[in-house]
């Protein structure tokens, strides 16, 4: 029997295309599993979630922000009739605040609070001289989050309002999401040239 994190990597491949998206779901699922690690949730089950948070955004970007329509509905859907859990898909649903299902249980607050800025710091990181994520650091992202032409579809009220959500210092934060993202800096393309 594969595990949940294989099957939804599965699933990914099978519906995103888009190298740049697959990178952030990775990301994403880097830190949730890193996260999962640390609180003793289960791993594979966070890690799942983060592969799976985006799947339908290539197809189904809901660009308008629809509360019933396109991302994230689309996957969710698709999730249900194919038997995932309940707490896959509310946790994929409250990740997008216009879905009106706000984070409530740890794994979807961490789901909030590193969906952004797993993003983030991977293009603070493609920035960097040596494009390695070895080279970021607290401070570098924190600068960079203050420059608002840098990654300007990041929201960083997001971002500081997932840390307080999980009431960890911001700092706290982007540390963990640097070190989830440094062990997997091959897949994310963030080794460095």
């Amino acid at each position: 029997m594969s595990s949940l994190a294989e099957r939804a990597l599965t699933i990914l491949h099978e519906w995103v295309q888009s190298g740049p998206l697959r990178k952030h779901c990775y990301a994403v699922s880097d830190s949730l599993k890193h996260f999962a690690q640390l609180g003793g949730a289960d791993a594979d089950l966070w890690e799942a979630v983060g592969l799976l948070h985006d799947m339908d955004y290539e197809k189904h970007p809901n660009t308008e922000r629809s509360p019933t329509e396109g991302h994230p509905f689309v996957g969710v859907a698709w999730l249900r009739e194919n038997g995932w859990s309940d707490e896959v898909c509310r946790a994929i649903l409250s990740h997008a605040d216009y879905a009106n299902v706000s984070p409530e249980t740890p794994l979807e607050k961490t789901l909030y609070a590193v969906d952004e800025l797993s993003g983030f710091v991977m293009a603070v990181a493609l920035v960097r001289p040596t494009k390695s994520i070895r080279d970021v650091d607290v401070r570098s992202v924190k600068k960079k989050m203050k420059d608002k032409a840098f990654a300007r579809a990041v929201n960083r009220e997001d971002i500081a309002r997932g840390a307080e959500q999980l009431g960890l210092p911001l700092d706290n934060l982007i540390t963990e999401v640097i070190a989830a993202l440094t062990a997997d800096a091959d897949r994310l393309g963030l080794a460095g040239g």
